[in-house]
């Protein structure tokens, strides 16, 4: 909401500065965006008058004028613009005027022509960004005045930002309530007059639509000179706050929005056939609007229409076959009430913006309409004459916002704002807010009045209450609790420390929509039913992911595609599976690789991150259960991983998740780069550890024996160390992998792998014969479970 600020304080005015009072709107919750001079600074301009005209001799688009502006002599000045005539009144720049470029004007020669001074345009004195020829002046402007002086130009705009609950001060009288409210300073509103009619003409209008639009007033007015000559005042608060000049009737329905917060339209009279009629659009009609855009209508769209056509979108904008022109010489004016869902319904559905509409959007006095009609038809009765018929009113009293009444307690009131304000001070703000207040055994009983659509709750009257008191009167209270030692299991393992290992090891963690592509989500779990969305923000979002993969995926192409050649992400979130019709939500632990197994460097060679470098990152994980041994990798198939290359996770005999490479068939159809590995685990199951428990460190030395065996190249190396575990029993401390082998000597479809056993007692030295037992029993087992060969 943009005004001057000159015409505020015509109607309040505060013993305030001009930066003190915007302080206080801001502190009030009307921030303010912008605050600047109304024109360019400049001086030595006054009014002139164009006495003569003459071609330059020397040059086809100059003309030599003689110039009056008030001094013994006329001026004999050089110009350029195509509008210059005689008897024209215009801003002229005297020798040594500055203007707001800083350019000083001095007696010069064009093309051999003197020229003492400068005619000037609104965009060389800083009235606006861009203008077509001389800025004009009414006839009647004084000559020699300073334009500075004539136009008041010591004048500031001011620019309010106003949320959307706000919609009473999107008018200057309504910002004018506001600071009166704010500085308990004297209010002096607009004197509306009643207009006499003189004339009976009027014109039927019937309310097809009465809950869209609750009340509508008209009037008739005829023999208006429209190509009248707006009034510099007029046009110049127009100009400061945002709005052009475009023809006197146009003007004055602008000029009262702004002035009382009530749109307005002026239909040409002679364009309507029969009478008006406020109705529901049908589907397919079609109206041309005033910014020239053609609109096809649905069946839900509020109009004004006529017998035949649709004259507007209500409260949007009108449209230009029935809009006022210059040669109009009877119009009908409109002040009506429109619900404000019905206007940004259509504002929306048509992509359409206008002034009209944001304020009826956000709600406007529902008893406005008679005043506004009343103060329009007094200006142009000024403006452009004509005769007035009577106002015409239909109205639908039952779908009218009607008054709302508040209890606010006293009680709630303290307890809210934490301290206590006095009964005096409440009714005093509410007094000051045009409330209607009266006390009751528990506060006040409040009516709110209809321009403050805003207040429905006690909420509401409490924020009025501590806005118009002053936040900065409230207060400091520090919050006080008690303290208290939340227990923590040690069987737990904290999401944190799960995140902060992986992030150790090098990933990132990532957060994507828990919203996918439908198509992304067959990719990957084409055997699992989703949960689509009734309605989805965007078509790539359709179903609920029930897997975190398409969305770790995503986000590696991304980063290919930003030229990324090593990706480690994570992943913690949500999935949403359909068990038995019913949404399971399932915590998920999901993660990614690709490109290099390590950052590249000068010590080690790049070597392409593979099955293996995914599952130790996953076994140092699984370290933080203190249960490594209850964990099992077994392969397995999945529909989105190469079926090579896929294994299953467990923990004692419950599946937990997947880990694997993407299927050979999904990367090329979204052109990932390289070979990429994949995991996903159910956090349930993860976040479970074994509680720890003493055990005494041995003193005694420890034995290791190493054995090199042959066996099928199928045999998973985990069957054989759980079976060298189960025959060497509690004397085994710990085995290790150390080698495999393939090629040259091994036979086809056979390994050689070489394990470390290390064998130690708790409470006394091994002797040799316990080893040599120990390791007969092991080789035994592998050769009779696995016809493992033993290697010399």
């Amino acid at each position: 909401m943009k005004f001057s600020e000159t015409w505020l304080r015509e109607l309040v005015n505060p013993a305030l500065t001009r930066d003190e009072l915007c302080t206080k709107l801001t502190h009030a919750g009307l921030e303010i965006e912008e605050h600047a001079p109304v024109a360019g600074d400049f001086s030595g301009v006054v009014v002139g008058h164009v006495m003569s005209l003459t071609k330059h001799p020397e040059a086809d688009r100059l003309h030599i004028c003689e110039v009056d502006v008030g001094a013994e002599k006329p001026l004999t000045i050089v110009c350029g613009a195509a509008n210059v005539r005689v008897n024209m009144r215009v801003a002229a720049a005297l020798e040594g005027a500055v203007l707001p470029n800083d350019l000083q004007i001095k007696t010069t020669k064009l093309r051999g022509v003197t020229s003492q001074g400068m005619l000037c345009s609104a965009r060389e004195l800083g009235l606006a960004e861009e203008s077509d020829g001389l800025f004009e002046l009414p006839a009647n402007a004084p000559l020699g005045k300073s334009v500075r002086e004539y136009l008041q130009l010591e004048d500031h705009f001011i620019d309010v930002s106003i949320t959307p609950n706000r919609g009473d001060c999107l008018s200057v009288v309504g910002i004018a309530k506001e600071v009166a409210a704010l500085t308990e300073c004297q209010l002096t509103l607009p004197v509306i007059q009643e207009i006499t009619p003189t004339v009976k003409n009027t014109l039927p209008v019937t309310i097809h639509a009465k809950n869209a639009c609750p009340r509508y007033v008209g009037r008739v007015i005829t023999q208006v000179k429209a190509d009248a000559l707006t009034p510099i005042w007029l046009r110049e608060r127009l100009r400061r706050s945002g709005l052009r000049s475009i023809n006197p009737i146009v003007d004055v329905m602008n000029y009262v929005m702004l002035e009382l917060g009530q749109p307005m339209h002026a239909f040409s009279l002679d364009k309507i056939s029969g009478g008006i009629d406020v109705r529901i659009s049908k589907q397919g009609e079609a109206i041309k609007l005033l910014d020239g855009s053609d609109v096809t209508l649905d069946n839900k769209t509020l109009v004004i229409a006529d017998n035949k056509n649709v004259l507007a979108i209500a409260g949007v904008m009108g449209g230009l076959d029935s809009g006022v022109t210059l040669i109009t010489k009877d119009i009908f004016l409109e002040s009506a009430f429109f619900n404000p869902g019905s206007i940004a319904r259509a504002g929306r559905s048509y992509h359409l913006s206008s002034d009209s509409a944001y304020r009826f959007e956000r709600g406007i006095d529902s008893t406005m309409q008679r005043h506004a009609i009343e103060r329009a038809t007094e200006l142009l009765l000024t403006i452009v004459g004509g005769n007035p018929g009577p106002i015409i009113e239909v109205s639908s009293e039952k779908d009218l916002p009607q008054p709302v009444t508040i209890i606010l307690r006293a009680e709630r009131l303290a307890k809210i704002l934490g301290c206590h304000i006095s009964t005096v001070d409440v009714e005093n703000i509410m007094r000051r807010l045009g409330f209607l207040c009266e006390k009751n055994a528990t506060g006040w009983q409040v009516t709110v009045p209809a321009r403050r659509s805003d207040i429905a709750l006690e909420v509401d009257l409490i924020e009025e209450v501590v806005r118009l008191y002053g936040y900065d009167k409230i207060p400091c209270h520090y919050p006080t609790a008690a303290l208290q030692i939340h227990s923590s299991l040690e069987s737990h393992i904290p999401l944190q420390k799960i995140r902060r290992l992986l992030c150790d090891v090098g990933y990132q963690e990532v957060v994507t929509y828990s919203f996918i592509d439908k198509k992304s989500q067959a990719l990957f779990e084409p055997e699992q039913p989703v949960k689509e969305l009734v309605n989805p923000m965007t078509a790539e979002m359709g179903v609920m992911r029930a897997s975190l993969l398409p969305g770790l995926v995503n986000t590696l192409l991304y980063n290919q595609n930003r030229q990324q050649a090593r990706v480690r992400i994570f992943e913690t979130g949500l999935r949403f599976l359909m068990q038995n019709e019913q949404l399971v939500q399932q915590r998920t632990l999901s993660g990614l690789i690709n490109g290099f197994a390590l950052p590249e460097q000068w010590g080690v060679p790049n070597r392409a991150a593979d099955f293996f470098d995914l599952k130790g990152d996953l076994q140092s994980l699984l370290t933080l259960t203190g249960a490594v041994d209850e964990f099992t990798f077994k392969p397995d198939k999945h529909p989105a991983l190469h079926p090579g290359q896929t294994a299953a996770i467990y923990r004692n005999d419950k599946n937990i998740g997947i880990l694997g490479s993407i299927h050979p068939s999904i990367a090329q159809s979204l052109k990932m780069d390289g070979k990429v590995f994949v995991f996903e685990l159910a956090l349930d199951f993860l976040e479970t550890a074994r509680v720890p428990r003493y055990v005494a460190v041995s003193k005694f030395p420890e034995i290791r024996r190493d054995i090199a065996i042959l066996v099928e190249q199928s045999i998973p190396a985990q069957d054989i160390q759980d079976t060298i575990r189960h025959e060497a029993g509690d004397l085994l401390k710990d085995i290790d992998i150390f080698d495999l082998y393939q090629g040259k000597g091994i036979e086809p479809g056979q390994k050689s792998i070489a394990l470390a056993l290390t064998l130690q007692h708790v409470s006394r030295t091994l002797v040799d014969e316990e080893v040599t037992d120990v390791m007969g029993r092991v080789i035994g087992a592998l050769k009779g479970r696995f016809n493992a060969e033993l290697r010399g």
